[in-house]
This record gives C-alpha cells, structure tokens and sequence, in this order.
C-alpha cells in the first residue's frame, strides 16, 4: 500500500483494523473496559453526594435522603459518610483493575503484534526486503509497536472515560433539570465536530511523521553499518549533515502535527466556559426562584465540570489515537504483504538426498529492472560440480536464488532427485542445501555459536572437525578465547578470510547434500582461496556443488562448467572442452592467464 493511500485510510478504519486482529483477547478488552466503566461511575458519585449532602443541611427531615427513611440530619449524613467510604474504595478498586488490564493487554498485545510482524516478514519473498530498506522495518517493528502500547496504556481508558462521563453525567442532569441539561450540552456538538476536525487534520500528519521515523531509523542504520567506509572516504561532516536533514525533516513533520493538535485545547476550553457559565448563572436564578432544589443546583455545578472539562483531554487522547493509527496502519500493512513463494508444509524431500538438481527451460525476470534468465536447461548429476560463469549481472546468482526458493521462475521447473522443489516444504529444501555467498553474515557472538547456527546442537567435536575441513581451526586456534572469540556485529573482528572460511565451515557443519559456493573465494586473498580450493577437494567427493566463480582457475577440476551470458547458457562442457572449443570460456580464460 501506498504512503498516499495510507495516508489518507480513515483511523477509524485502522481501529477496525486492529480489533479485527485482537479478536483473541477479546475478554481482556470487555474487562478492560467494563473496570474502566465502573471507576468513572464510581469517579462521578461524590459529586452527586456532594449536592446530597447539601440537600441534606439545608432542608433535614425533608431532604431527599429523608424520603428513603432515614429521618433526622445526623442518620442521613452518617449514612451519606459510609456510601462516600464505599464509592472512595470502590473507585479506587476499579482504577488499580482497569490500570493492571489495560497495560497487561498493551504488553501482551504489542508483544504479539512484533512477534507476528517478524514471523511474517521471514516469510516474505526476498524481492520485499530488496524493495525496502532495514530501516523502515526495525521502525515499524519497534517503533510503531511502541507507539500503539502507548495507546493502550492509557489513551484507551482515557476514551471510553470521556464517553461514560457525557452518557452517566448527561443521565443525572436530564433527570434533575433538562433545561439546565440542554444549556450544559450545548458545547458538547461543537467540542465533538472539533475533535472529529482535528482528527482529520492530524491523521495524514501523523502518518507522515511515522514515515519520517522510518527513514530516520534507515538513515542511523546505514551509516553505522558502513562506517568504515564513511571513515575512509572522510565523509563524516557530509554523513552527519545528511543525518541533520532526516532529523530535521522528522522534526519538522512533527511540528506540523503539534500545531494543529495544540490548538485544540484552547478551542474547547471556551466552549466549555459558555456551558459551565449557562448552568451556573440560570441554576442559580432558577435555586434562588425556588424552582430549583438547592441541593440539586450543587449537583448540577460540580458536574458541569465534571462533564465538560474532561473533554479537554480530548486532545491529547487524540494526539495519542492518531499516532497510534498512524503507526497500526504501517504495521497491519507490513502482516498484509502477500506471500508469493508458498511453503508445502509437510512435503519433504525423499531420503536419503541423493543430490541430483536439474534446471528444465528455466526463466525469471526481475519485475523492477527486466534483468533474468531465460529457458536455462542445466543438469548436474549426484555428486558432480558445477562451476557457473560469466560476467556480472548474468543471471549465475539468479540461478541459485532460484533454487533456494528466495523466488519461483515464471516458466520451466527445477528438480532435486526428480521432485519439482515448488513441491517441497521449504524446510525440506533448504535443509538439504548449504550456501556460501560472497558477501559473508555473521551474527554478533562467538565463533561457536556462529559456526552451529544450521545446527544448534551440534558437539564441539563436530565443529572442531567442521573448522578443520574449512581450514580455519588454524586461526580459531590461535585466538585467546577460541571458539569463544567473540565475532563482533557481522563479524567485524574477523578478517575477511577468517569469515569466509568460518561460512564455509557454518555450511559443511549442517552436512548437506548439496553445496552452493556464491563467488565464495572472489573477495578473499591467495592464501584463501588455496584454502578453500584444498577445502573443496575434500568436501566435493560424494556432494553436489554448484559453484559461482569469477576466478576460472578455482574451477578448472568442476565436471561440467557453464558459460551464462545475458541469462542463457551459450557453452557447456569440461574445461578442455571449453578451450577447445575457442569460444566465450576461452576468450576469459585467455584475458585471465594474461595470453592476451
């Protein structure tokens, strides 16, 4: 969905929106809200007893409270002193239940919508995360979730508060004077159309403020994540001018907000005045009149204030609603991305996995640039390598994305042991697949804990000798801390040798039948890639390796290496093959042995 759109999807809607979503605690919400109804009822009491209690002092055996049965002054203001203790107790009860539900339903509610938020974005094609940045994601998750438990902390209280006062407080004035009652709720039409009017006003404000949030968080998380890069082009001063820019634009999108959201309060505060000021000039005329009791005219003062004055805070509940809108509508959204890439719970691969991968008229387009595939027929037998090559942007790393299932090819299939992958659960297809890419992720943590993560439970020994066959249990060894060492964010601690081989040994440690090499050795130095061409010799036998490779003397031993060229296979064949055949593979092999 676009901004635009969102921007301008009612708040209401997006109300409607999130209980849709929280129809599973619907019994904390009807509890929630029956406390808070109580406590206002409770809230609004003393005033009526006030008035009571005048009544009382002023007429005795003929008060209000006389005609209940209670005869002299002295049991009826004894009795008025116990049901103001009760009313006191009972308030007091349902504020602290209202306060422990509501904000164990915002914990409970916000917890669950980042949960589900991040469970469904894993499940999201990688053509999404492409299309947006980490940003804006981290913000809709954290951010937004935050702003929305603010909410329902208490702007959610504060609401069905507002409502009970106008119905409870509208009932008593009615019942006492329904002249005065119509003068009292005179401002309460013009306070309502302002709070809709504001909300209107405010609603695309918020929403771009919270779409500033994002890419201030995205414009934080870029720059820290290359700040070595920012570091050596010195472009520090430039770097925190553009973060200045985001802040500013943020700061300047929420002031726009907080102007109009301000000037509520001052607006209402004289509507409020007219109707405080009617009740309390013709009550008074009417008390002095005798036609009204004077008692009630106590009642009818204290609760004019008691029902206009609340409607204050309807600015700041509707500040708090509209950012909490605002900030629903981009996280319901993101649980609102389709899933194109559809898992086949429960289907697994046959076992044991030989690793037979066939590519049959295989074609993929990106929908943003055209770049793709077309037609690829490619077979690579159980236990044999291929070495994939070509220039960049070829299609050779769409391939791989392809058998991953990171996307589906818009025509042809691909096949593991003869079953089409689109068949399989992705669990299945993934498990049997180990991928190491050119562009190395390691999580912040050990060494051990980076190197089991495809298998959590794996003994030291297992990783010991995983390490060993990657040939990186060298340098392990020689760290202070060992398998202890501690990566750093993405592994910055580590050289980018060490991180390579410490992927390939992360892949060989899960044991797959299949081996993915994305340009595994492009970025790393000679001794390295020695390394990884030792390491690879040892692992191949009885593997299916597909290999992605720039450097064509790291695949000279593959048994089948294809040419890819604008997305189609044009030579296929062994390495002898190829030369002989003068072609593509011979011209690069040439420019790269320096025979031209």
């Amino acid at each position: 969905m676009s901004g635009q759109t969102r921007q301008t999807t009612s708040s209401f809607a997006a109300l409607a929106r999130l209980l849709k979503y929280a129809r599973g605690y619907r019994r904390q919400i009807i509890a929630a809200t029956t406390c808070s109804i109580i406590n206002k009822l409770f809230d609004i009491a003393p005033e009526i007893l006030i008035g009571v209690a005048i009544d009382v002092v002023v007429n005795q055996e003929q008060s209000f409270v006389a005609g209940l049965g209670f005869e002299t002054a002295r049991e009826q203001i004894t009795i008025l002193a116990i049901l103001t203790f009760f009313i006191w107790a009972g308030e007091s009860l349902f504020e602290y239940l209202f306060q422990i539900l509501w904000r164990n339903l915002a914990q409970r509610l916000q917890s669950d919508l980042r949960q589900d938020a991040y469970e469904h974005a894993q499940r999201l094609d990688m053509s999404f995360f492409e299309a947006r940045s980490s940003g804006q994601l981290v913000a809709t998750m954290n951010d937004d979730v935050n702003q929305l438990e603010r909410f329902l902390d208490g702007g959610a209280n504060a609401m069905i508060q507002v409502l009970v006062t106008v119905v409870a407080v509208g009932a008593v004035f009615f019942v006492l004077s329904p002249l005065i009652a119509l003068l009292a709720f005179t401002p309460i039409p013009l306070i309502i159309w302002g709070a809709f009017f504001f909300q209107r006003k405010a609603g695309p404000l918020y929403a771009d403020v919270r779409e500033k949030v994002g890419d201030l968080s995205s414009r934080l998380a870029n720059n820290l994540g290359g700040i070595a890069t920012i570091k050596s082009f010195t472009a520090e001063r430039r770097e925190a001018e553009r973060l200045k820019a985001s802040s500013e634009a943020y700061v300047e999108a929420n002031r726009r907000a907080i102007r109009i959201s301000s000037a509520f309060i001052p607006v209402i505060r004289m509507a409020i005045l007219a109707g405080f000021l009617a009740t309390f000039t013709v009550g008074g005329m009417m008390a002095l009149e005798g036609s009204l009791n004077v008692g009630a005219y106590g009642v009818l003062v204290f609760l004019t204030q008691r029902l206009l004055w609340p409607l204050t805070g309807l600015a700041e509940v509707i500040d708090l609603f509209e950012r909490a809108m605002a900030s629903t509508r981009r996280i319901l959204d993101l649980l609102a991305e389709p899933v194109y890439v559809h898992d086949q719970e429960g289907v697994p691969l046959a076992q044991p996995v030989r690793g037979d991968v066939r590519f049959e008229q295989v074609s993929f387009h990106y929908p943003a640039s055209g770049a793709g595939i077309k037609g690829i027929d490619l077979q690579v037998p159980a236990g044999h390598t291929l070495a994939l090559v070509g220039a960049t942007g070829s299609g050779k790393s769409t391939l791989v994305k392809l058998l991953l299932r990171f996307y589906d090819p818009s025509q042809g299939r691909i096949l593991i042991d003869g079953q089409p992958i689109q068949s399989l659960s992705l669990n299945s297809l993934r498990s049997a697949i180990g991928l190491v890419s050119q562009d190395v992720y390691l999580f912040e943590g050990s060494i051990r804990e980076n190197l089991a993560y495809g298998k959590p439970d794996a003994t030291d020994a297992e990783i010991v000798e995983a390490a060993k066959t990657a040939e990186a249990w060298s340098f392990i060894e020689a760290l202070p801390d060992g398998l202890d060492t501690p990566v750093g964010e993405r592994g910055i601690r580590l050289s980018g040798g060490q991180r390579q081989r410490l992927s390939l040994a992360r892949a060989l440690l899960k044991d797959p039948p299949i081996l993915v090499l994305d340009e595994a050795t492009s970025a790393v130095d000679n001794e390295t890639e020695a390394a990884i061409q030792r390491s690879l010799k040892r692992i191949g036998h009885n593997r299916t390796v597909i290999m992605i490779a720039h450097r064509l003397s790291t695949i000279v031993d593959a048994d089948t290496i294809a040419v890819v060229e604008a997305g189609q296979v044009v030579e296929a064949g062994t390495h002898q093959a190829l030369l002989q055949q003068q072609g593509a593979y011979h011209a690069q092999w040439q420019v790269q042995t320096g025979q031209v």
